[in-house]
């Protein structure tokens, strides 16, 4: 028998009305009509109101299952049912208070939360390319917001030309970018002598850098950089995507 089923015997057996009920539950009468009919389901709220007024436990109503066995009642959560029936009338009507706040303000959050905008980040058009690309960080981008598709940790992103970064980074993809530190074999953004490189980073044990092409039929791309060399590297971020394998020679 369903939660709704039993709920209703208990009403009849005490030989109150659908109408009083709702009235001393503090709902309507076509609220309670939905309930016994498995329309809709009360809150916790409005669930030890209804225990107070129909003179039971969770036990009775709900005999391990809401809805009709959708969610299995919890031991804590039986628990709880009993320690409320076991409370003087006052006991009980601070507890209703403070879960009706409870619920009030869970309500409040639900309704603001899809008012909130989300975070937003700039979107480069031209910093960074698998090759050649503008020289800084300027004025020149759009700001998306951070939602399902874009890593939480992300800080900005980058508008990828080229195909040295491809298959995994194609020609015209946007990679999202934060400030993380970079490992061997971590791709990165990076500005060597004044101009943006998307690059997979190396530093050998000696101090050689090295900044290689993904895509290894474009290795006239690669980058090498001497400790004394006398050429000047940036770090601007991290892409976030997996660590790959360094080419085998190094």
């Amino acid at each position: 028998m369903s939660f709704g089923k039993r709920m209703q015997a208990c009403r009849e057996e005490l030989g109150i009305s659908q109408l009083a009920l709702a009235r001393q539950i503090g709902v309507s009468q076509s609220t309670i009509g939905n309930y016994e009919a498995g329309i809709s389901f009360p809150k916790e709220d409005i669930l030890l109101r209804l225990f107070d007024c129909l003179g039971t436990d969770p036990n009775t109503l709900f005999q391990d299952s809401f809805q009709g066995g959708g969610h299995v009642l919890s031991q804590s959560e039986r628990r709880l049912f009993e320690q409320y029936r076991g409370l003087s009338p006052k006991g009980r009507e601070t507890v209703r208070s403070v879960v009706d706040a409870l619920c009030a303000y869970r309500d409040d959050l639900e309704v603001s939360r899809p008012q909130q905008e989300s975070r937003l980040i700039p979107l480069y058009r031209s910093p960074a390319a698998a090759g050649y690309a503008a020289p800084v960080f300027g004025e020149d981008f759009d700001s998306i917001p951070v939602e399902d598709d874009v890593p939480q940790a992300a800080e900005f992103a980058v508008r990828i030309q080229g195909d040295s970064m491809s298959p995994y980074i194609p020609d015209g993809a946007v990679v999202y970018v934060n400030r993380d530190p970079l490992a061997p074999g971590d791709v990165g953004i990076f500005c060597v002598d004044g101009e943006m490189f998307c690059k997979q980073y190396y530093k050998d044990p000696v101090g050689i850098v090295y900044l290689f092409s993904l895509n290894r039929a474009r290795s006239d791309a690669d980058i090498l950089l001497m400790p004394d060399g006398g050429r000047s590297l940036i770090c601007m971020g991290r892409v976030m995507i997996h660590t790959l394998p360094l080419p085998g020679k190094v």
